[in-house]
């Protein structure tokens, strides 16, 4: 593979990425790829010598990231509920300026029947990865009192996905990010664990 300091071969990450994200895996070739940045396609078969390659590239970088800023999230002492809201703004912010109008794993998982078997083992790590990371925020959120469980801790990360996702894909259909924030401010405020009342003196 490639070496993470070269210049060339991130941005044809990053241009394969913004096409995964509009057009899917189907959707997109190398020469769209090489009019995007404006190289020739031998200099992208160079670093990624078939589409898989570059898919693959593409999908881990972006499980990295997720992971980078996920972790500094958690290091900043953010509790359970800010988490799931930063995570849930980022995304709100990504639809609104069209800087990541859909997540590129989400886009490839929607095709994942057609996907190459090394692509759709990586599409499943990411979201196998994803719900491990909400599991262990709203574990954290139940033992903190902040989070009411109605089901499994796995039940609910695995609803939250659902809930997310779906309301990615419906704020692309109607074109407004208003959706995709109604859909999952609810799904958060469904978490939320009332406060206790304490009596007056």
């Amino acid at each position: 593979m490639t070496a993470t300091g070269d210049l060339t071969a991130n941005r044809i990450i990053e241009a394969g990425r913004q096409l995964i994200m509009r057009r899917g895996y189907s959707g997109f070739s190398y020469a769209d790829v090489a009019d995007a940045i404006n190289i020739r396609k031998a200099s992208i078969h160079h670093h990624f010598p078939s589409k898989t390659d570059l898919v693959i590239a593409v999908v881990n970088e972006w499980r990295a990231a997720f992971d980078a800023d996920m972790a500094s999230l958690q290091a900043s002492g953010a509790d359970a509920l800010e988490q799931l809201r930063a995570y849930i703004g980022h995304w709100e912010r990504c639809i609104a300026d069209d800087s990541a109008p859909f997540c590129v794993a989400g886009m490839l998982g929607a095709e994942l029947p057609s996907l190459p078997e090394e692509v759709a083992k990586e599409v499943k790590a990411f979201f196998d990865n994803l719900t491990a990371w909400l599991e262990q925020v709203l574990e954290s959120g139940a033992k903190n009192d902040l989070v009411r469980l109605d089901s499994s801790v796995q039940t609910e990360a695995a609803t939250l996905v659902s809930l997310i996702y779906g309301a990615m894909l419906a704020a692309r259909a109607y074109g407004t990010v208003a959706l995709f924030k109604d859909v999952t401010d609810g799904a958060i405020e469904r978490l939320v664990r009332p406060r206790k009342r304490t009596r007056s003196a």
